[in-house]
């Protein structure tokens, strides 16, 4: 593996002594500050000025956060070389504006991160995984049925898909995306059933914690994250909603196999239901919509998880110090389809 400074020995960032020092990180940053280093960055589009002029619009990336990034001059060929998704060496300035913090980009190269560098790259969940998991096998005992008890297990016991799974990230961007992100997400939602089945008596809450605990497993195949977070083969030509069913199928059968335990005759279709419509419409791609009460329940906490992280981390991002940046509404967020409100309603 080359240096991480070998393929940007023109950039001028490196060649600072800054580059030296302490890594700075991103939630530690203020405004008018000048930053040279490693980020990851994340869907680097080239836009066009009021004059037409091209620029790049980026995220970047470290392990404690991230930034919007502009470079306001660029040309195609450097464009051109960058990566959508990856690593690169960055030179520019923090600046305040309308309530975010962005780093002005003044020089910018691809790089190939050392193992070293991606400690300090990738983003990673501030909760503890080991923890995290055993929580949710914990949930997971208070099963009443007992084909339900033996299908959690048959999951539970399959090592080398629950590492994968104390480890992917929730989504290439968007929500929980850093290492952990996937085990938080599903932990999230099993809280908010435990807290919400008692209040609808008729629900089948074996269904609900089973189908939140599955519905996104498929991203463990569908998400690559061993370097930058992208999509493998099988994430791009079968997506982790009918990958998730694919597994349930199989397991099923495992479960029947090795333990004897007759699965009820429903209970497999309707799991794979939930897997396959948790993403409730068939534009944010549901293979079906919700046709069942728990269907309904789970789209909806899964939603409800989401959203509510993804409102948090654009109005109140964690930072080492509070800063104030000047304006009241975030960027229009994509995922929610609307600006968010930053002050605290209760603060004078």
């Amino acid at each position: 593996m080359s240096s991480p400074h070998s393929s940007a020995a023109s950039n001028p960032a490196q060649n600072s002594p800054q580059s030296t020092h302490r890594r700075r990180y991103i939630r530690e940053m203020e405004p008018s500050e000048y930053v040279s280093g490693l980020f990851c960055i994340a869907n680097a589009q080239l836009g066009r000025t009021k004059t037409d002029k091209p620029y790049l619009k980026c995220v970047l990336k470290d392990k404690t956060g991230e930034m919007p990034g502009r470079m306001w001059s660029i040309d195609q060929d450097t464009y051109r070389r960058l990566p959508t998704d990856g690593f690169v060496m960055v030179e520019g300035e923090t600046q305040a504006y309308q309530g975010d913090l962005q780093l002005i980009i003044r020089g910018i190269d691809p790089v190939e991160p050392s193992v070293e560098d991606l400690r300090e790259l990738l983003p990673v969940s501030a909760n503890d995984p080991g923890q995290m998991m055993a929580e949710v096998a914990s949930i997971l005992e208070t099963l009443e049925h007992p084909a339900m008890k033996a299908l959690a297990k048959v999951y539970l016991e399959d090592k080398a898909l629950m590492d994968a799974f104390m480890v992917c990230p929730a989504a290439k961007a968007m929500h929980h995306a850093y290492l952990h992100g996937l085990l938080e997400h599903t932990l999230s939602c099993m809280r908010l059933a435990v807290a919400v089945c008692p209040m609808y008596p008729k629900i089948s809450r074996d269904i609900v914690l089973m189908g939140l605990f599955l519905h996104d497993l498929g991203k463990t195949r569908e998400i690559v994250w061993d370097r930058s977070f992208v999509y493998s083969d099988r994430g791009e030509l079968i997506g982790h909603i009918v990958e998730g069913a694919i597994m349930l199928h199989d397991r099923a059968q495992l479960v029947m196999r090795s333990t004897g335990q007759r699965l009820p005759k429903n209970a497999v279709m309707v799991l794979q239901h939930i897997i396959l419509s948790h993403h409730e419409k068939p534009e944010f791609g549901a293979a079906r919509i919700p046709g069942t009460p728990e269907a309904i329940l789970v789209a909806l906490l899964d939603n409800l998880d989401a959203k509510t992280f993804i409102a948090l981390a654009a109005a109140r991002p964690d930072r080492a110090v509070e800063i104030d940046l000047g304006g009241n509404f975030t960027e229009r967020q994509w995922a929610l389809d609307t600006k968010l409100f930053r002050p605290d309603p209760l603060k004078d």
